[in-house]
């Protein structure tokens, strides 16, 4: 049988042209743009991978997608790695994606500056927005790796500068497959635990590749979305990413982020002591100039006229006092004299005394005989002397 006579059937020419294309083209490298970039629901990712003339489908299933450290776009040019493989179902070829990488620093950035106009559009970046942080925080959350330099010296400088804050570690990658989905998540989660003061999200200086992380949209939202003032603390001071300009504040570096979270007690202290010193002195000046003027005011004559008048006052009444006891005295004087002529009047004047000078009162019975021409002869009568009374007859 010649091959002109040999008839195929569309799965079996296919399924041979699978055999031969997978078997001859394993582990190859397609640089291309990407275009038609779909996240399927089930993970898959779905895409395009063309240059000037042509184009090839491309899948990375969903297994690998969570490897990958930034998110695929339209128009982002890369290198895809993996195998040939050919989709019997609709008869086209395509590359099984293993890894997806930018072909270089410019598709990053071309990516980062993508993603911020369009975040800045939406007004993720307004300031008004921006929330102040806390003067005084009492638990801190730092969510970076717990391995990097990064973290040892947060936690050296917060120590020293405020030890009276509590520093909870929220540990996630920070570079690589699956670290923005882990940052994001760790910002939410300190949202839903509540008790925290101020996030302070970062790690130390890397390549923009390392740093991809801080520049998905996912941990931009997350910020975004946080209730929880955010320093955002990544990289050297040269180093920007999508992250500072969503965060609250923008820290150069993780150590210069400690610094701006947290008073210095040391300043704290000498500040409180500068008080302390100040009040105690203005303390002192007031009593100094109050004593001060209650002095004048005690050898002033407006105040001292109140006790001069006290004075003649007293002295006006001891006058009173002795020409009161002087009168006083006059007056029992003359109404002593005066009872004594009233007594000798009332003497002279009593019966008793006339009767001791020889008189006598007629009674005749209980009256007193006033005139002798009442009496005739043999009225019974009494008569009273002095010292005694008797009987007698009118003759």
């Amino acid at each position: 049988m010649n091959n002109q006579s040999l008839v195929f059937s569309v799965s079996d020419l296919t399924r041979r042209i699978k055999t031969h294309l997978e078997g001859a083209f394993k582990s190859i490298s397609v640089q291309g743009e990407l275009s038609n970039c779909k996240l399927h629901t089930s993970g898959h990712f779905y895409f395009t991978l063309k240059d000037e003339h042509s184009q090839i489908q491309g899948v990375m299933w969903r297994s690998r997608v969570s490897g990958l450290f930034f998110t695929p776009e339209d128009g982002m040019k890369v290198i895809a790695t993996g195998n040939l493989a050919v989709y019997e179902v609709r008869g086209v070829y395509q590359i099984d994606a293993v890894q997806l990488k930018p072909m270089g620093v410019g598709e990053l950035q071309l990516a980062f500056e993508r993603l911020k106009q369009k975040l800045a559009a939406e007004g993720l970046f307004e300031a008004s927005h921006k929330k102040p942080l806390p003067r005084f925080p009492r638990r801190i959350a730092i969510v970076t790796s717990p391995t990097g330099a990064a973290i040892r010296d947060m936690v050296n400088i917060l120590g020293r500068r405020f030890p009276v804050a509590e520093l909870v570690l929220v540990p996630v990658k920070v570079q690589g497959a699956g670290a923005a989905p882990e940052i994001a998540s760790a910002i939410r989660d300190c949202n839903v635990f509540g008790a925290i003061d101020v996030i302070i999200v970062g790690r130390g200086g890397g390549s923009m590749e390392d740093l991809w992380a801080f520049n998905e949209e996912s941990v931009a939202r997350a910020i975004y979305d946080s209730d929880i003032p955010i320093i955002s603390a990544v990289g050297h001071e040269i180093d920007y990413t999508i992250a500072d300009f969503v965060a609250d504040l923008r820290a150069p570096t993780p150590s210069a982020a400690a610094e701006l979270a947290v008073p210095d007690s040391a300043e704290l202290v000498e500040i409180v002591r500068n008080f302390h010193y100040t009040c105690r002195q203005l303390i002192r000046d007031q009593i100094a100039a109050q004593r001060s003027n209650i002095m004048s005011l005690l050898q002033s004559y407006s105040f001292n006229r109140p006790v001069d008048m006290l004075r003649q006052y007293g002295q006006r009444l001891d006058e009173l006092q002795r020409m009161l006891g002087r009168g006083v005295h006059q007056e029992i004087s003359s109404s002593g004299d005066a009872l004594r002529s009233l007594r000798q009047r009332l003497l002279s004047l009593n019966p008793a005394s006339v009767l001791e000078r020889g008189y006598a009162i007629v009674y005749r019975g209980v009256d007193v005989v006033t005139d002798g021409n009442r009496l005739k002869a043999h009225d019974r009568v009494e008569l009273k002397f002095h010292d005694a009374t008797r009987p007698a007859v009118i003759e």
